[in-house]
């Protein structure tokens, strides 16, 4: 039985440690690539808790920011579908501008919250640049309604003219308070007219300084001609002491009396 010499124990040494280092040169590459990826995920965390502190602290802020958008967007019963009137109103902004979309299709509708959105995907349109530029800012006037998050625009075959896809964003809400769009609601009509009449004296008698307005003049009433005196009587009645020129005047509505004729021949 041979031995084994002590040069053949020192090889097998440096061989059993040389194993041990190229595992530990292993495991430290993956552990290496673990704690980069811990690394990425624990600043992803941070930076998504900053964020979100950063909202709360602003609450107030985009609570009124909800409000006001809220109050623009409309309000559909909750069984009706809307797919048909957003595609109206998207087909009547792109006919105003001279925008030709060829294939859309209205999409599942998805709920965010308290607001809805309906996605439109128009696989096909075509028109020059203003027209598109006109087009965009038709729907940007809507304000929080239409929102337009993916475009692609590429030459069409036309000179001067582009074509590519896009998708149209609806947001609106559903409750049983109905709401059409802003800016299509009906001015409400008011009946004003007994509610001045009553509140007139009232507002001129609190008014300082306003003149109170006076009567409407009277229409003189026609003056009666006196009754003439009966021959061979007297009268103490107050006509016998009207003047002449008063006697003389003609009745109301009738003509006035011929001039007496002298006598003798007429020329």
């Amino acid at each position: 039985m041979s031995t084994v010499t002590s040069r053949e124990k020192n090889m097998l040494l440096v061989a059993v440690v040389a194993v041990l280092y190229a595992a530990a040169a292993l495991s430290y590459k993956k552990q290496v690539a673990n704690w980069k990826a811990a690394e990425r995920i624990y600043q992803s965390a941070q930076k998504k808790v900053q964020e979100e502190r950063a909202l709360i602290a602003a609450r107030d802020e985009w609570d009124a920011r909800y409000v006001q958008m809220r109050d623009l967007m409309p309000v559909f019963p909750y069984e009706q579908a809307v797919d048909t009137h957003w595609l109206n109103v998207m087909d009547a902004a792109a006919a105003r501008n001279g925008l030709m979309i060829a294939r859309r299709q209205a999409n599942k509708e998805v709920e965010v919250g308290d607001v809805y959105e309906l996605p439109i995907e128009c696989k096909d349109w075509e028109g020059t640049l203003e027209a598109l530029v006109k087009f965009l800012y038709d729907l940007h006037k809507e304000g929080a309604m239409l929102d337009v998050r993916q475009l692609f625009i590429r030459p069409a075959n036309r000179p001067g003219y582009l074509k590519g896809t896009f998708t149209l964003y609806c947001a609106y809400m559903r409750g049983d308070d109905v709401r059409p769009p802003a800016g299509k609601q009906a001015a409400p009509v008011t009946e004003e007219g007994p509610a001045e009449q009553e509140s007139g004296p009232d507002m001129q008698a609190q008014t300082p300084g306003a003149q109170p307005q006076g009567a409407p003049d009277a229409v003189p009433e026609p003056l009666e001609p006196a009754p003439l005196p009966v021959p061979g009587t007297e009268t103490n009645s107050p006509a016998a002491t009207v003047p002449a020129a008063v006697t003389n005047l003609p009745a109301a509505g009738m003509p006035p009396a011929p001039a007496p004729v002298p006598d003798g021949n007429v020329p």
